[in-house]
Parts: structure tokens; sequence; C-alpha cells
């Protein structure tokens, strides 16, 4: 059946009772001076939430996320919710633009207009795209699987079954960070007669067989990395549901999940302000506490760790391009990443992190347009 126009409203109990979640939050005691250090930084939580209630104004936000036109579209039993804006420019190349966890189809919302509209925009009419911005299953707005299996490979056959069958393109080219790039690595990998290229700006890939000191420095410093930092997805893999109860009930602990990550991922220096608003952060959290999707977003970890093919696939031809901002945790050298993907073009950002999107939007959009000219 063809796509369903959809408009984000957000019933105004549930914003009434977001309200009274956050005025009767209580709260944990955290050792004095301590920060960001044993996680969230429980004083600027509190604040945050303290804005989250009294001056945050969700309505504002809808009406911005409601200008671009979107729709559902109900593939393998799941609606997918999506923005799909046109193009204006003499020949739009179709692109799909994947976020990933904890982010949202709202990463990409600054990028819409210069991506579609450039000339309008202070640049170069030829590089007009069709933009299609769908959340992922279980996220945000979207429908929640109702049954296992809804890992990597399951979504990027829905997302190429969107591309194709649902909106018409034959050839389209694929961006993402995070879950996002995986999927687009799976995309570019299963489906090399639809996806003409692939623009990541998160790789996964390991060091060669035989590997320089200066590979096994990289190795050490990421493994140090995944020691200290990844336990949200070890819980998130193994016992998703046992942590969801409380995020599902408390929009402080939600809040504090999701903005932790935030602070430590992002290129920031410590002062998670002078890269987000508050605004910024709270429309992204919206996308988890409106439509009770933190269970359902966080279960991806789960079904991929058990999709057999999610990380293993032989290495595509279809040709890629990266940008590694300095910021993301998980970087590896280009030589890594050649192992596993056909790179085309590499780029090594001055600034920014793991959500390149919201945090460096125009260095983002001018390595996109750079790389894609080739293909059009």
């Amino acid at each position: 059946m063809p796509p369903t126009p959809f408009r984000i409203a957000v019933d105004q109990a549930v914003i009434d009772d977001l309200k009274r979640r956050l005025a009767g939050t209580r709260w944990p005691d955290a050792l004095p001076g301590t920060g960001w250090e044993y996680g969230a930084d429980i004083d600027y939580i509190k604040e945050f939430c303290d804005y989250w209630r009294q001056e945050y104004d969700w309505r504002r936000h809808e009406e911005a996320l409601n200008a671009h036109p979107q729709f559902l579209s109900t593939i393998d039993g799941v609606d997918i919710h999506y923005w799909h804006v046109r193009g204006t420019g003499p020949n739009p190349l179709p692109l799909c633009l994947i976020h990933g966890w904890p982010g949202s189809i709202y990463e990409f919302l600054e990028l819409i207009g210069p991506l579609t509209d450039p000339g309008a925009h202070g640049g170069d009419p030829a590089d007009a795209f069709d933009v299609v911005i769908p959340a992922l299953p279980g996220f945000g707005f979207s429908g929640k699987p109702a049954e296992p299996g809804w890992g990597v490979t399951r979504i990027a056959h829905a997302y190429n079954t969107l591309m194709t069958s649902e909106l018409g393109y034959q050839r389209y080219g694929v961006q993402g960070g995070d879950w996002g790039g995986i999927i687009s690595g799976k995309l570019a990998a299963e489906y090399p007669e639809h996806v003409l290229a692939a623009h990541l700006n998160f790789v996964v890939a390991g060091p060669p067989s035989e590997m320089t000191d200066e590979d096994r420095a990289v190795l050490e410093e990421r493994n140090a990395f995944q020691a200290r930092e990844t336990g949200y997805s070890n819980v998130q893999a193994t016992k998703p549901m046992s942590l969801a109860a409380a995020q599902s009930d408390s929009p402080a602990g939600l809040a504090a999940w999701i903005v932790e990550k935030f602070h430590t991922w992002s290129d920031c220096g410590g002062d998670l302000e002078s890269v987000y608003s508050k605004d910024q952060l709270l429309t992204n959290i919206m996308f988890y506490w409106a439509p009770n999707s933190i269970a359902s977003a966080a279960r991806i970890y789960y079904e991929s760790m058990r999709d057999p093919h999610a990380f293993r696939y032989p290495k595509p031809d279809t040709p890629v391009g990266v940008a590694v901002f300095p910021g993301e945790p998980w970087r590896v050298p280009r030589h890594w990443a050649e192992h596993r993907f056909n790179i085309q073009h590499w780029s090594e950002m001055p600034r920014g992190g793991h959500f390149a999107a919201m945090e460096q939007p125009s260095l983002l959009l001018g390595d996109v347009r750079e790389f894609f000219r080739r293909f059009r």
C-alpha cells in the first residue's frame, strides 16, 4: 500500500504526565565534586530536568518537526516513520540518512534544507538530494516490532524495501553514524545493485592481521575505552528490559542515561552546552519519552548481537566515503577501514564527535556533498 501521510501529535495528557513525573522525581545522592566521573552528573541532570518541566516547549519543536513531509510505510509488519523531502535542483540524488542510538531522526533536522535545496542555502543547486530520513524500527514514532529478530540484517532489508519498492528509487545513496553507519555499511554490502555509494561517520573495523606498533597503540586505546565506557551496551545487549522498566517510568532516569552519552561521546571539552542547547537535547529525548520507545529502541543491541550476519559480510565493491571526526570514540585508521570497505574518500575533520549531524552539521554537509558529486 502507498505511504501514509503522518504528523507528530503528542497527546497533551502525555505532556501533563511528564511534568508530574519530573516534579515528583526522587533523586539519588552523589559524591560531592565527582561531576560526570561516576556517570551522569546529578546536579546537572537536576537543572536539566527543571528546565524540561518549567521552560521547555515541546509544541514549538513539534511544529518545526512537522514542517517537513513525513509518512508511515508498513514494511515486514512494522510501521516505519520517515521524512521524505524532494530536492530542488536539476537532478536530485536520492539519499537515505540513518540515525543511531541514543539519537533519532531529529539529528538530521538542520540538514534537510541545505541538502534538498542547496541553492537557497548558499550552495550549488546541482548538489540537491531527495532526502529520506527513517526512524529505526522501535525508535521514535516508528512502530515497535512485536517479535524477535529485528537486528541489522532485517533493518537493512526493510530500508532497501522502503527506498526501492515504497518510494521507487532503484539507485540511492546512504549516510549514517552509530547504528546508522553499521546499517549503511550493511546496505552497501548486501544491495550493491541499489546502493550506489555509502558515506559513513562511524566505521566498524578491526586491525589488520599483521599489526604495527601504531596499530597496537590504537587497539590498546580502543580496548581501554571499551572496558571503561561500554557498560550501557552490555546491558542493552543482554538484559535490556530490566533497565527499561525504570527508564519508561522516570523521565529523569531516561535523561540521565541519554545525556551522559552525549556528554561522553561529543567533542565538547566537558562543557555539554558549548555544543548543544538544552532544547536540542530534550527534543531528541522526547523521541524516546513521548512514544515510550526506550525499551524497543534498546532491543536493537540485543537483536543485533544475535544476528549472525549483522557484522559479517564480504568486502563490498560499493564505493564508501568516510568523515572522521576527532571526538568520535570509535574512530579507526584508514588502513583498518580499507580491509572492510572500498574506501574512495577519507576526510579528517577539525572538530566534532559521535553525533556529527547535530554537532557539526556544516562540516558533515560539505563532506556529503563533496563525496556524492562523483556519483551524479
